[in-house]
């Protein structure tokens, strides 16, 4: 079963077991939504509502706009919005990319951000 998100969407496994995500990221402004730079190594919501537990580990194959590649990512969760949060929040995960694992996502991103990444518009976490 797929979850869909403003141009994004997602498959995966449940707690507690690691699971394979599949993220699609159709446009510049889901993924500027979706991408979390405050973290170290950066990283991305993940809208799901799927359980998932704090620290687990998560890989992911990231489809970035048009580009037909398929970057995988090593990440663990960090953040979690439960569905039914205030203020219409999408429900999600937030992965924290691996220092190996997320660097060639996260390069790709930022370019594809280039210029976007100081905003002070609203993200689906802060």
């Amino acid at each position: 079963m797929a979850d869909s998100v403003a141009g994004s969407t997602t498959s995966g496994g449940s707690a507690p077991r690691s699971g394979i995500l599949t993220l699609s990221i159709k446009d510049k402004k889901s993924l500027y939504m979706a991408y979390m730079p405050f973290l170290i190594n950066g990283g991305l919501f993940i809208p799901t509502n799927r359980p998932y537990e704090m620290g687990q580990e998560v890989f992911m194959l990231l489809n970035l706009m048009e580009d037909n590649e398929k970057i995988p990512v090593q990440g663990k969760v960090v953040w979690k919005t439960p569905s039914g949060s205030e203020n219409y929040r999408s429900a999600g995960i937030g992965v924290q990319f691996t220092e190996t694992g997320g660097g060639n996502a996260r390069l790709k991103i930022e370019s594809y951000l280039a210029g976007a990444l100081g905003s002070e518009r609203p993200t689906h976490t802060m």
